[in-house]
C-alpha cells in the first residue's frame, strides 16, 4: 500500500497520523508511506524520528479578516495545493489520509481533484474547520467521539472509531506498582494524584499547584506534577523564594517532564489534566478519575466538548481556566480520593467510552477505500 498523511503543527494531530502510519506499516510491512507538513510544526521533528519522510508545503489557517497578511496566507496557502498536488502525482498514493489541522486542506482537496481515495480523522468531539469544510471530498471520515457524529454534514461516510494512542492499560503485579511510587519517592499507601497540562505545561494549572503548596492543602493525597520544561526552572525560583526546595516538599514529587508517563497513568488514582482528545481518550482507556481544565480560546471551544464526553458520564469533574484556583481545585480532588466508592465509580464509567481498538477499526476503514 502506498499512503500519504497529512499532518502539522500540534501533537494532537501528528501522533494519530504516527500511529495510523505504524498500524499500516504493522500489517503491510511493504508499504510506503509518506507525510505532508510544513516547515513550521512539530511534524518536523516527530515525524523524522518516527522513522517517516517528510514533504514540506505552505498551509495556513485562514480567517475572514480583510487584511494583506491574511491575503498573504491566501496566496501561500493556494501555493500549497499546487505542492501538493506535484507531490501526490509523484508519489502516486493508494490513498490520501488527513488528521487534522490547516495543512488537511490543500492536500485533501488536491487529492480529490486527481480521484485518489481520501480518509479524515477528527480527533475532537466538535469537528474542526478543516474536516467540516472538506466533509463533502473525503471519502470517509473517522471520529474519536460518537458525539461528534451528527455534527459532520455533506459526508457520506462518518465511522466511529476512536482516536490511536501510545498509551494503554496494563495489569502491572503490586511490585511493579510499588517500583514505580517509589521511583517518584511517594507512599504507595496515600492516594495519588498525577497532574499536567500536556507536553509544554498550563501556566493556569501550575500557578493553581502552587497555591496548593503554598497552602499547605494537599495533606490528604500525594501529587506528581509535570510542570513542562519551560516552566519548570521559574517554578523552583518562585518556590525558593518562600523557602521551599522543590525536590524536598511533603506529599510532593515535581519534574520539568515525565518520561515513564505510561506507568504513572497506569498507578494513579485520579487525573488533572487539559481536555486534547488524546488525554480523554487515554483516561477513558485507562479508566481513571479526572478533574478536566479545558484550554480556552481554541477552535470551537472543542476541549470543552471533548471534557463533557466524560463529565456526562459521571466520570470526570470539569473546572474552567478563568475558575480554577487552589482552594477549589483542591476540594475536588479530595471529593474523589477521600471518596473510595465515588472514585471506583468514575473509573469504571470513564471505561464505557473506551476504544483500545481504535488502530483496528482506521485500518478496516482504510483496506475498504484501497481496492
Amino acid at each position: 500500500m502506498r499512503v500519504i498523511i497529512a499532518a502539522a503543527g500540534t501533537a494532537g494531530h501528528i501522533n494519530p497520523g504516527l500511529a495510523i502510519a505504524n498500524k499500516i506499516k504493522k500489517e503491510e510491512k511493504n508499504s510506503e508511506i509518506i507525510f505532508i507538513g510544513t516547515t513550521r510544526g512539530l511534524e518536523n521533528d516527530l515525524v523524522p524520528r518516527a522513522g517517516y519522510k517528510l514533504k514540506t508545503i505552505d498551509a495556513y489557517g485562514l480567517s475572514k479578516e480583510l487584511s494583506i497578511e491574511n491575503f498573504k496566507k491566501m496566496y501561500k496557502t493556494l501555493k500549497g495545493f499546487w505542492e501538493a498536488k506535484k507531490i501526490i502525482k509523484e508519489f502516486k498514493p493508494d490513498i490520501v489520509i488527513g488528521t487534522g489541522g490547516y495543512i488537511c486542506g490543500a492536500t485533501i482537496t488536491a487529492a480529490h481533484s486527481l480521484k485518489i481515495p481520501t480518509l479524515l480523522h477528527e480527533s475532537n468531539a466538535f469537528p474542526g474547520k478543516a474536516v467540516k469544510m472538506l466533509a463533502s471530498k473525503a471519502n470517509t471520515i473517522l471520529v474519536s467521539f460518537e458525539d461528534a457524529v451528527p455534527r459532520i454534514k455533506n459526508c457520506k461516510n462518518v465511522v466511529f472509531t476512536g482516536t490511536p494512542v501510545k498509551i494503554k492499560k496494563q495489569s502491572y503485579t503490586q511490585e511493579e506498582k510499588n517500583r514505580i511510587i517509589y521511583g517518584v519517592d511517594l507512599d504507595i499507601n496515600k492516594p495519588i494524584v498525577l497532574i499536567f497540562g500536556g507536553s509544554q505545561g498550563a501556566k493556569r494549572i501550575n500557578d493553581t499547584v502552587i497555591e496548593i503548596i503554598k497552602n499547605k492543602l494537599n495533606k490528604n493525597y500525594q501529587m506528581v506534577w509535570a510542570t513542562g520544561p519551560k516552566q519548570f526552572d521559574s517554578i523552583k525560583g518562585e518556590l525558593e523564594n518562600i523557602g521551599l526546595n522543590i525536590d524536598n516538599i511533603p506529599n510532593m514529587k515535581i519534574l520539568p517532564y515525565i518520561y515513564n508517563m505510561e506507568e504513572l497513568m497506569n498507578v494513579v488514582d485520579v487525573i488533572v489534566a487539559r481536555s486534547g482528545a488524546m488525554t480523554i481518550t487515554e483516561i477513558s482507556n485507562l479508566g481513571k478519575p479526572s478533574i478536566l481544565v479545558p484550554l480556552p480560546n481554541v477552535s470551537h471551544n472543542h476541549q470543552l466538548y471533548n471534557a463533557k464526553a466524560l463529565e456526562n458520564i459521571g466520570a470526570a469533574k470539569i473546572i474552567l481556566n478563568d475558575e480554577i484556583n487552589g482552594e477549589k481545585l483542591n476540594k475536588a480532588i479530595e471529593e474523589i480520593v477521600l471518596d473510595k466508592d465515588k472514585m471506583k465509580k468514575m473509573g469504571e464509567n470513564a471505561s464505557k467510552i473506551s476504544t483500545t481498538d481504535a488502530e483496528d477499526k482506521i485500518y478496516n476503514e482504510i483496506k475498504k477505500l484501497v481496492k
